[in-house]
C-alpha cells in the first residue's frame, strides 16, 4: 500500500494512492488520527487499509501538491559509504567499515516530490545522492536485528542532496554540508513493509536530465537494513516516522572527472524498485529580499 501526505483545497492531509487516484484519509480518519505520522504511531495502518478495497479516490494524483511522506520526523538518521563500491570511490586503500558511519540532516533540508531543490549561493557544489530511506513504524530501543522487520512502516526514496565542499569545512563531521536547506528531497510516498517480501535486492536508480549515474541493488549493502536498525536503535531510541535512509550507491557526481554537479534546469530522478520514482527540478535558491 502507498500512503503520502499531500495538500489539497488548502488543507494538509494524508492518504492512500490507489491505482485510480488518492484516497483521502484525513477525511476518513483524520478525528482520531491527524496524521500519518499518527496514524503510524497508532499503529492502525489495518484501519486505513480497508479503504483501498471500499473508498474511491478523492483526488488525481495532478490535483494534489505531495509533502513529505512524513511532513516532520522526530529524527533523519543517514548513513554514508554503505555500499560496497562506494568505499572503493574513495580510493584511500581503507578497509571495509566495521560499523556504519552515521550523520544527521534536519528536516527543512529536504523537499517533498515536485518540488525544487536548490543550489545555495555559498557554493557549486551541489550534488545527487539516490538513497532507500526506511521509515519507521513501531517504537524501539536495543531491537534485536532478527525482529527489526516488525519496527519498520515502509520504504521511500530520498535524493540526499549534499554540498561537497562543505562536508569538508569539518575535520571529522559532514553535518554543514549535508543540511543547507532544501537541498535533498524524499518521496513520493512510502510503500509499506508488507508489499516486500526481502528487502535485498531492491534495484536503485539515479538519472540526471534521463542519464543513469547510479545504478545498484541493496544485495550490495555493506550494512543491511535490520542490522541498521539494531545498531541505531542501540544509542537512540526510534519513534514512529523516524527515517534512517540507508546510503549512496556509487556514481554520485563528484566521483566524475571532472565533477558533475548539479545546475539550474536539472531533474534529478531517484527510481526505486517496488516504490516509484521522485522527481525534483533544480533551481538557484532565490535572493532574500
Amino acid at each position: 500500500m502507498r500512503l503520502l501526505s499531500f495538500t489539497a483545497k488548502g488543507t494538509a492531509r494524508y492518504g492512500i494512492v490507489s491505482d485510480w487516484g488518492v484516497i483521502d484519509l484525513f477525511a476518513r480518519l483524520g478525528a482520531t488520527y491527524p496524521t500519518l505520522r499518527d496514524l503510524l504511531t497508532a499503529g492502525a495502518v489495518g484501519e486505513a487499509e480497508k479503504f483501498l478495497e471500499t473508498a474511491n479516490p478523492d483526488y488525481s494524483l495532478k490535483d494534489i501538491r505531495f509533502l513529505r511522506p512524513i511532513p516532520q520526523p522526530e529524527k533523519i538518521i543517514c548513513v554514508g559509504v554503505n555500499y560496497v563500491n562506494r568505499n572503493e570511490e574513495y580510493r584511500d586503500n581503507s578497509d571495509l567499515p566495521k560499523y556504519p558511519s552515521i550523520f544527521m540532516r534536519v528536516p527543512g533540508s529536504l523537499v517533498a516530490h515536485g518540488e525544487p531543490i536548490m543550489r545555495p549561493p555559498e557554493s557549486p557544489q551541489l550534488d545527487y545522492e539516490g538513497e532507500i530511506a526506511v521509515v519507521i513504524g513501531a517504537a524501539g530501543r536495543r531491537i534485536p536485528e532478527e525482529s527489526a522487520s516488525r519496527y519498520i512502516a515502509g520504504l521511500t526514496c530520498m535524493n540526499e542532496g549534499t554540498i561537497r565542499d562543505w562536508c569538508r569545512h569539518g575535520k571529522f563531521n559532514v553535518t554543514q554540508g549535508k543540511t543547507f536547506e532544501r537541498t535533498g528531497s524524499i518521496g513520493p510516498w512510502l510503500v509499506t513493509a508488507d508489499e516486500f517480501s526481502s528487502f535485498d535486492g531492491l534495484r536503485i536508480t539515479t538519472r540526471v536530465n534521463g542519464e543513469i549515474r547510479q545504478n545498484d541493488t541493496t544485495a550490495n549493502l555493506l550494512f543491511r537494513i535490520p542490522y541498521l536498525i539494531h545498531y541505531i536503535s542501540t544509542f537512540t531510541a526510534l519513534k514512529s516516522g523516524d527515517i534512517i535512509s540507508t546510503g549512496t550507491p556509487p556514481g554520485a557526481g563528484v566521483r566524475f572527472n571532472p565533477p558533475k554537479y548539479l545546475k539550474p534546469d536539472d531533474v534529478v530522478e531517484v527510481e526505486v524498485g517496488g516504490i516509484g520514482t521522485l522527481s525534483n527540478p533544480v533551481i538557484d535558491e532565490p535572493a532574500e529580499v
